[in-house]
Order: structure tokens, then sequence, then C-alpha cells
């Protein structure tokens, strides 16, 4: 008999939140990974801007911190976005106690609202897309406007990275850097400087490092 329903009704209340469940136990395992793959990269550069500094190279070491600042948004994206992911698990189990009761799962604004930001998120975009049109099917959401999926623009990074850099550059390098002025402004430059074209190589491989793990 429930081989029959499951035909001709689709999953049961209780099928439908676990398969769910365990999508998002998946993706939040997923934002773990990027979160430490992240750590590293991070951590690597902010080991380079150091050496870039003692040894005088403002520019580049101001251009690597700048891939810090947006280092470090990025791990906060993604560490809210997991936190939601859990929020959105702890709403489903509150639904299907209440499909217990009532026979089916209800309308959740605050569902849809987490399903919404998670969207924006490219590393889970389209695994959370695939679960808004199955809960809009089984009445938990109501369709996602178009204007709600639109990416964060890097404008925002970029309006807020030059205060940071300083603060970064700063606590990188025990205040040796970061009240020196614009990126243009160079310091004393200590005899050890490093060659120009070494500096770029090592700020640049960073760099790359951590666009990559941005971009993808």
């Amino acid at each position: 008999m429930q081989t029959i329903n499951r035909f001709f009704y689709g999953p049961t209340p209780e099928e439908r939140v676990r398969a769910w469940q365990g999508k998002l136990r998946s993706e939040s395992r997923q934002l773990d990974r990027e979160m430490r793959q992240l750590e590293a990269a991070t951590a690597k550069a902010r080991t380079t801007v150091k050496q870039l500094a003692s040894k005088g190279d403002v520019k580049s070491a101001r251009i690597l911190a700048k891939e810090v600042v947006r280092s470090n948004k990025q791990k906060d994206r993604l560490s809210v976005s997991k936190a939601r992911l859990g929020s959105i698990g702890t709403q489903l189990q509150q639904q299907l106690a209440m499909a217990k009761v009532t026979g089916s799962l209800q309308k959740s604004t605050e569902i849809m609202k987490l399903s919404n930001s998670l969207v924006k998120l490219p590393q889970i975009s389209q695994v959370m897309r695939e679960m808004s049109m199955e809960m809009t099917k089984a009445g938990i959401m109501e369709e996602m406007l178009e204007d709600t999926l639109q990416m964060d623009e890097d404008e925002e990074i970029e309006e807020e990275a030059d205060a940071e850099v300083d603060k970064v550059l700063f606590d990188l390098t025990n205040g040796k850097l970061g009240l020196a002025g614009s990126a243009g402004t160079e310091l004393p430059t200590p005899q050890d400087q490093l060659e120009d074209d070494e500096a770029e190589r090592v700020m640049e491989e960073a760099r790359k490092q951590l666009n990559g793990l941005l971009s993808g």
C-alpha cells in the first residue's frame, strides 16, 4: 500500500524532509572543506605579506593584503551560510513534527528567506535552487523572485577593503606598515630588499592561489 501511495502521491512529508536534510548536511560539509582550504591559503598569504613588508615592498604587500581582506570576507560568508543551512534543517524538523499532526507540510517564510539568501552563494547555489523548487512544489515556499537571485557585487568589497588594508598590514607587521599613507608610499628600503621581479613573483603566486579559491 505504501508503494502504491508513493506512486500516486509522491514521497511522504517525512521522506521529503529526510532527503532535504541529507542534502543540507552534504552542503554543510562542502562549506567546511571550502573554509579549511581558504584558511590554509590565507595563512600562506599572510606569511607572504609579512615577508614583503619586512623587505620594504609596501606596494606588493598592500596588493596581497587586499586579497587577505577578500578572503576573510569570504570565510565570514561561508560561516554564515553554514549556520543558515543548519537553521533550515531545524525549521524542517519542526515542519516534520507539525506534519504528523496536520498531515502536510506548512508554508514557512523563514525557510524561504534563508533559502533565498543561500541561493546567492555560488558554492551551493545549484543545490539550493533545486531544493527551493522542490519545497515550492511541496507547499513550504512561494516561488522565488528573480531579483532575490542576484549576486553580490565586488564593489562592496572594494569600498571596504581600502579602509581595512591598513589595519591588516598594521596587525601582520606589528605596526610597521598600515600607517604609512597611500599605496604608493614607500618606507625606507632596507639593504636586503627583495629584487622587484622576485617580490612580484612571490606576491603573484599567493594572490593567484587565493583568487582561485575565491572564484571557485
